[in-house]
């Protein structure tokens, strides 16, 4: 099927006289018939339902919604993108390993990175997004389990060289993980660049309605976990009797041992309600991206025209450096843009507060067109440097074009333009 098709059918397929619509099983607990069955279940919660800390039959047909539109065997969904991204690298990394990631990430995952993990004991080696193949190769440690980038970087809109990345991380023997939440599996197939596991903060496009927030972790099942570098994946788990996840699960390694050691302690799974809703906004994703995608076009080019806008980052134009990276890896790019105002912070603010169909909120990639100024809010917590280096300027405003007519949209742009150029 195609991804217009999938959207609407992958997951959950009803059978005779079954609802035609995607139920809510609004419950933590299921019955069975024997003590020695859920004895079973404890033995390999693969077998059945548990409880709903692990699985629950509405968030798995999402979850195989998701899996099946990234071309994955397997999906794991969470509270949140940044559970998501913490649980991806947990599943590889214990106290004394390393990580590489892209420095062009979101500010959150930074910290998580920077901050969060290293008082775990866990290195993150940030490189640039545009590092050559040798930078790449420079940064590896002997302890380095994995690489990590973002498709469309937050909010510096650069394009990761997926192919690149991933030929850096197999030469040593680990996985490249892909934060695919600007791109959407509608807009790129990280796996079929060499990608090894996805995640996503399904709060962004997949939601597209700001209703919930959610992630997902999707397994491509290509990496071999049996190369030597991941004794926890092919030697046995002692809280899980033994098991030895690359012998009893094969492919599925990777995902079923994030859901059986990690979600069963952190528990960080969402609800039931929240997947039915997340699969609302699922089912019209393809047809939604088309428009963001078309109206971010616009958008950048009339961005592009105006004398109070400093530069433009949006890899949909010919005059943007990752164009060329874009046309390789995406189907289009999507509804957000950055842009430097002249002026610094000071005009960046007073543009944005000067918006009337805009909001100015802390949120992207929504129905409705939205604002954002990074430097103060999402990466607030960043040094200069490391503004620097994600790709961040005092003036930097991110605009997250939505479904609105696009006349409407570059009129509220055009007369604040008018605005901050009548106080100045």
């Amino acid at each position: 099927m195609h991804d217009e098709t999938k959207c609407l059918h992958s997951g959950y397929k009803p059978k005779n006289t079954e609802p035609r619509v995607m139920p809510v099983v609004q419950s933590t607990t299921y019955v069975f018939d024997s003590t020695d069955d859920i004895g079973e279940v404890f033995n390999d919660p693969t077998k059945n339902l548990i409880y709903s800390r692990f699985a629950n039959p509405t968030v798995m047909a999402v979850e195989a919604k998701i899996a099946d539109l990234e071309g994955g065997i397997g999906a794991m969904c969470t509270s949140s993108g940044q559970a998501a991204c913490l649980l991806s690298i947990l599943n590889l990394c214990s106290a004394g390993d390393s990580f590489i990631s892209t420095s062009h990430i979101y500010g959150g995952t930074i910290n998580l990175f920077a901050f969060t993990l290293k008082k775990q004991g866990i290195e993150c080696i940030f490189v640039s997004a545009d590092a050559s193949e040798d930078e790449i190769n420079a940064a590896f440690k002997e302890n380095t389990k994995a690489v990590f980038g973002e498709t469309l970087a937050n909010p510096a809109l650069s394009v990761l060289d997926i192919e690149k990345f991933a030929k850096a991380a197999h030469s040593h023997n680990v996985p490249l993980i892909i934060d695919n939440t600007f791109a959407t599996p509608v807009l790129c197939k990280p796996f079929s660049h060499g990608a090894d596991i996805v995640v996503h903060s399904t709060t962004k496009y997949m939601d597209g309605h700001a209703l919930q927030v959610g992630g997902v972790i999707v397994d491509s099942g290509n990496f071999n976990w049996s190369n030597g570098n991941f004794p926890d994946f092919t030697g046995p788990d002692e809280s899980y009797h033994g098991i030895a996840y690359t012998d009893t699960y094969g492919k599925s390694a990777y995902i079923i041992k994030a859901r059986m050691q990690l979600m069963r302690d952190y528990g960080v799974y969402p609800a039931a309600h929240s997947a039915f809703l997340l699969n609302l906004g699922l089912e019209t994703l393809a047809i939604r991206m088309e428009r963001h995608c078309e109206n971010g076009l616009k958008a950048a080019r009339f961005l592009e025209s105006q004398n109070a806008v400093e530069s433009v980052m949006y890899p949909g134009l010919e005059s943007n450096r990752y164009y060329g990276l874009a046309k390789k890896y995406l189907k289009g790019t999507g509804g957000v843009i950055s842009f430097v105002i002249k002026g610094g912070k000071e005009n960046a603010v007073r543009f944005m507060d000067a918006l009337v169909l805009a909001s100015n909120q802390v949120h992207v990639c929504d129905i409705r067109t939205c604002v954002l100024h990074p430097a103060s809010a999402t990466h607030r917590q960043l040094s200069d440097n490391q503004l620097t280096a994600a790709g961040i300027n005092p003036g930097m405003v991110r605009l997250s074009v939505g479904l609105e007519n696009i006349n409407d949209i570059i009129d509220d742009l055009a007369q604040a333009f008018r605005s901050i150029a009548a106080t100045a």
